[in-house]
């Protein structure tokens, strides 16, 4: 290899290269959507695919430092790379999806309130990028601020639970109108102080009790089986976690986030996405 050239880790790289793709094809869908009416029953198809690729690029994302991570495969590239995706999948695509549906009503307006949201995630992932240039080798155990892609999976969940109550009308009702205040909402949400955790403690070593692993089952099938409003409860519920975070027991909290008792991350490290 040249000297200089930066090295390429084939699996997580492959899960970036999935993330990027399903961002696109979420775009492609809405874009497809928007030139038919919003009446139209292909049109609810087309949002349907687009929620349903928005979502596949949080599990590829999950994925892709997960595997880097299990590998000890993390590097400058992978973090650019895994950046890239990101504002396609969770800011391009969430962003045009409201507006598509709700905000073009608005006009200006609408166009402001999409690309705060855009504007908001891009400025979140270039300050990871500088938090990470400059790590000392510790790994974060809490992010401050909402992370991107949970913003992403938050919008998204929530406009396919939309799409399920209102299955009979062909369209959202004026349920639709929430979506431009969670859209601002989660933009400063992006930038607050509230802490979440990373889980980044939790990887494919992870060892857990019977009761623990019957329990994530039954949240897995429960999620297969109410597709259409349970991914909405889990995003939903992580938001609102970070609020509530401060006042569970560290006992609790250790076992909600798999946290060991290692020590914790410096300040500087608690700004990544």
């Amino acid at each position: 290899m040249a000297n200089g050239e930066p090295k390429i880790y084939l699996l997580p790289n492959l899960m970036t290269a999935g993330n990027l793709f399903c961002g696109f094809a979420a775009t492609l869908r809405i874009i497809e959507a928007s030139l038919l009416s919003n009446a139209d029953a292909l049109a609810s198809g087309k949002y349907h695919e687009a929620i349903a690729f928005i979502l596949g690029a949080c599990v590829f994302d999950l994925l892709d430092g997960r595997l880097a991570r299990l590998g000890g495969h993390e590097s400058p590239f992978g973090r650019e790379f895994d950046s890239l995706a990101d504002i396609v999948s969770f800011g391009v695509a969430p962003a045009l999806l409201v507006y598509d549906i709700v905000l073009r009503d608005f006009a200006r307006t609408g166009w402001l309130i999409a690309f705060l949201f855009l504007l908001c995630g891009a400025l979140r992932l270039a300050r990871f990028n500088c938090v990470a240039a400059s790590d000392n080798g510790q790994s974060s155990r809490e992010f401050t601020g909402f992370p991107i892609p949970a913003a992403a999976g938050v919008i998204a969940s929530l406009t396919l639970t939309m799409l399920w109550i209102d299955e009979g009308e062909r369209q959202i009702g004026n349920w639709k109108f929430i979506l431009p205040v969670l859209m601002l909402f989660l933009s400063g949400m992006m930038f607050s102080r509230v802490k979440y955790p990373s889980f980044k403690a939790v990887n494919w070593r992870t060892q857990r009790s019977i009761s623990k692993f019957l329990g994530i089952i039954v949240v897995l099938v429960l999620t297969a089986l109410n597709w259409e409003w349970m991914p909405s409860v889990l995003f939903v519920s992580f938001l609102i976690y970070g609020f509530v975070r401060p006042f569970v027991s560290k006992t609790l909290r250790r076992e909600i986030e798999d946290d060991d008792d290692s020590p914790p991350a410096q300040e500087a490290q608690d700004n990544a996405t």
